[in-house]
């Protein structure tokens, strides 16, 4: 008879304290997807042999749980030869970096620099794949050669943007003082 009774105690204690907690706030319980790390005036070097080939720079940096990284304040990415000379620069307004495909992307008023050749581009978005060694978009883009230059709606070049392919090109290639650029 004791058990009985202290089993119907226990569960009538049981009840009221658990009638008497207030309800969670379930936007309290979602998973945070925001930034896990925040940098600013980033400055990363990828050398080998102790000669740079690659840098970024970016004032401001996030990370993500998954690896993904923001750059919201624009990007920098310098590409440079075999023997330490500087041969490409790309610039972006917003970068991006994908680590599951080794991918950046870099979004708003987007230049390609080929120092090397005098080659120029410009679109409003262009990836580059670390993997692959190439840089590609299938946005519109102006692609300058010395005093000419030509436009097109994809593209797609070696990471140092040496050779290339303009496709769906428009107009053939016009002298820069056609347009008055």
């Amino acid at each position: 008879m004791k058990t009985g009774l202290f089993s119907f105690v226990f569960f009538c204690i049981l009840g009221i304290t658990s009638s008497c907690r207030e309800d969670v706030d379930a936007s309290a319980l979602a998973v945070y997807d925001g930034p896990m790390r925040q940098t600013e005036n980033v400055h990363l070097l990828q050398s080998d042999s102790a000669i740079v080939r690659f840098e970024l720079t970016a004032p401001l940096q996030l990370e993500f749980a998954n690896g993904n990284v923001e750059f919201p304040e624009g990007i920098e990415i310098k590409m440079f030869e075999k023997e330490g000379e500087l041969s490409t620069t790309i610039i972006a307004d917003k970068g991006y970096f994908y680590k599951q495909e080794n991918l950046y992307k870099g979004v708003g008023n987007v230049q390609v620099h080929n120092l090397i050749k005098d080659q120029k581009l410009q679109s409003e978005e262009l990836f580059y794949d670390r993997i692959k060694k190439k840089i590609y978009t299938e946005k519109f883009v102006r692609v300058q050669n010395g005093d000419m230059y030509s436009f097109g709606s994809a593209f797609e070049a070696d990471e140092t943007f040496s050779t290339y392919k303009l496709k769906n090109s428009r107009d053939g290639q016009v002298p820069l003082s056609d347009n008055g650029l």
